[in-house]
């Protein structure tokens, strides 16, 4: 996906967190694997182009997950960028998406949720690569240390998984984001977990070691369909999908698509269409698009028209 910027975590107050979060609607089973529901989903924040929470339009029937993009750990005081063995920092325009932005999209829309992705493609125009660069010890706790102040600050309910580049093996990616997960689900920081995988074989690699070794503790599969090439049609799409049914057994795997400007990624009319078969399947657990700051050019067209078809005829 993208990033850009820098800023600090923050403080240590359990009550106020718990108390922004008693709202929050409990986390779908993963067990239970992809049918139709009402999850949308948008990421947000990675372009600085100003997009705002209040600007995207929220169905009030659909479930409305907004995904702050990116925080990573990388520091932006070395040149180039450097990883900084899990000690994240925040990559998406904060100085307007505030822990008072997250506040109020929630307090207007009880059905909003707000995550943060972790990793992302580039930070400041270099690959991100997750990297270990002492123990897994080290990174699961200096992860979970940075990621809690972050959360608590911002009243954030859950985190995704975005690592596209890696310099560890499978194993050891699996091992620590597992453990990340696990920590941060069961001291309450977090209500819910996704991982954000596509088609590159490497990179399935990856998420597939992680899925099998602790699938049972993420609840979603933001899968990047949208990353297959342009001529791509909707029955490949379908196709496409079953697929990872197969490759994330028992998942709830979202469909998903772009609103970014492009003429080689899955066209969205087309990404759509396969929605509305995989519905008719009663395999369509949610749609996620990338990204809001994209589809502010197109007036949200296409998050309302998503929302639309996962409420008007979605049983859940």
């Amino acid at each position: 996906m993208g990033s850009t910027k820098l800023i600090a975590m923050a403080a240590t107050l359990l009550p106020a967190f718990l108390a922004l979060h008693l709202h929050a609607p409990a986390a779908m089973a993963t067990a239970a694997g992809s049918s139709n529901s009402n999850l949308f989903r948008d990421y947000i924040g990675a372009l600085y182009n100003g997009v705002r929470f209040a600007d995207v339009p929220v169905d009030p029937r659909a479930r409305f997950d907004f995904i702050l993009a990116f925080v990573i750990d990388y520091t932006t005081a070395t040149e180039p960028p450097s990883p900084t063995n899990g000690r994240f920092n925040v990559f998406w325009q904060d100085t307007v998406l505030t822990p008072d932005a997250v506040a109020e999209v929630k307090r207007r829309n009880p059905n909003v949720r707000v995550a943060v992705s972790l990793g992302g493609a580039t930070v400041n125009g270099r690959p991100v690569f997750f990297n270990v660069t002492s123990s897994v010890d080290s990174w699961v706790r200096n992860a979970v240390d940075s990621l809690t102040g972050i959360i608590w600050r911002y009243g954030l309910d859950g985190i995704d998984i975005d690592y596209e580049q890696f310099q560890v093996d499978p194993a050891t990616f699996a091992e620590c984001a597992g453990r990340l997960v696990a920590a941060l689900k069961s001291s309450g920081v977090i209500r819910f977990a996704s991982i954000a995988p596509y088609g590159n074989a490497d990179v399935q690699r990856y998420y597939r070691t992680l899925w099998a070794a602790h699938g049972a503790a993420i609840d979603y599969v933001n899968f990047q369909f949208y990353a297959y090439g342009a001529s791509t049609t909707a029955a490949k799409y379908v196709s496409l999908f079953d697929e990872q049914i197969a490759n994330y057994p028992g998942a709830n795997i979202l469909a998903s698509f772009t609103t970014a400007a492009t003429n080689t990624s899955v066209p969205v009319d087309t990404a759509l269409s396969a929605c509305r078969t995989l519905q008719g399947q009663g395999k369509l657990y949610g749609i996620f698009v990338w990204a809001a700051d994209h589809s502010r050019n197109q007036g949200f067209k296409y998050e309302t028209e998503s929302q639309a078809l996962l409420t008007d005829a979605t049983t859940y």
